[in-house]
């Protein structure tokens, strides 16, 4: 990995709440973020300004998700609702009623046009694409689960919760394939490897960990933070990854290795978060960093090699 510099390029601010998910526009240069507040906001990335309120919401937003290859976006609330928002006519195509219980995380399957939706209630629920109707829906967990994985080739479907396990799905046919505790608290972040050989986790344990798809075995473990692992976000082109956290930190890793490269944060004197660090994004032609957070703030950081 050569070396590089992370500079701060722009502070959004017009959050009045929280902010606990980011996700990629539709339009070039645009992204979206949601919150606390009553609304999903999408931002001009070339600008760095606001470009719009895209929709109101009536509760909490935990998760956005650009259906990839339409304008929709996929929006879970905190009230058990998923809204599909049409991003380039700005209008409400479907709402997907989809729990009594708040929904944290959202997955397609662009080979399968669907979408899968999980919650407090520990049951995955997936809807078709085509229609939004309800297909199918199965339990993972009698605890809440907070995040979903899937595999680059889209063979299989990951899920963390409350407790700490982890299972693993076919996402071809959604049967069970194995389960295994691999954190002491709740699982908060998970990504598959880009080979799709190893799962990575990170959880209110601080801790990450990285397992053996094949097994859910662990084959290596760290504490990349002092507090919650919110985020594991690979980059698009280069093998590092960057990690978010309760502790206000975003801290840059080597995927080969696990080195350690960068800490941005205000004790390393960057203009960084005050508070927890909720959620991140690369996004751009040449990816920018975004992070955002409790302190209702959206940082746009700019990586350049050297």
């Amino acid at each position: 990995m050569d070396k590089f510099e992370i500079e701060l390029a722009a502070t959004l601010k017009g959050h009045q709440n929280p902010i606990f998910t980011l996700e990629k526009g539709y339009f070039p240069n645009t992204f979206f973020s949601g919150g606390n507040d009553k609304g999903v906001v999408e931002w001009d990335l070339e600008k760095k300004t606001f470009k719009r309120i895209l929709c109101a919401v009536s509760s909490s937003i935990y998760a956005l998700h650009l259906i990839p290859n339409t304008s929709y976006l996929a929006i879970a609330l905190r009230e058990g609702k998923v809204m599909i928002v049409d991003v380039e006519h700005q209008k409400l195509v479907a709402n997907l009623e989809v729990s009594n219980k708040a929904i944290f995380a959202l997955q397609s399957i662009p080979t399968k046009n669907e979408l899968v939706a999980v919650g407090e209630d520990g049951i995955a629920s997936v809807w078709s694409l085509a229609d939004f109707k309800k297909i199918y829906e199965f339990a993972i967990s009698s605890n809440t689960i907070r995040t979903i994985a899937l595999s680059y080739d889209q063979k299989k479907i990951a899920f963390g919760d409350k407790n700490g396990d982890l299972f693993l799905f076919s996402a071809e046919d959604y049967h069970f394939l194995l389960a295994n505790q691999k954190h002491t608290m709740p699982i908060t972040s998970l990504i598959f490897s880009r080979d799709d050989l190893q799962l990575l986790s990170g959880a209110r344990d601080a801790a990450l960990k990285i397992s053996d798809v094949a097994t859910l075995k662990e084959q290596f473990g760290f504490v990349p933070h002092m507090f919650t692992v919110y985020g594991i976000y690979p980059h698009p082109k280069y093998p590092i990854f960057a990690t978010v956290s309760r502790d206000k930190t975003i801290k840059i890793w080597d995927e080969e290795d696990y080195a350690l490269l960068k800490v941005i944060s205000r004790d390393k004197f960057f203009d960084s978060h005050t508070l927890s660090i909720n959620t991140g994004l690369w996004v751009g032609e040449d990816p920018y960093l975004l992070t955002a957070g409790d302190d209702k703030l959206i940082k746009v950081w700019k990586m350049t090699m050297s």
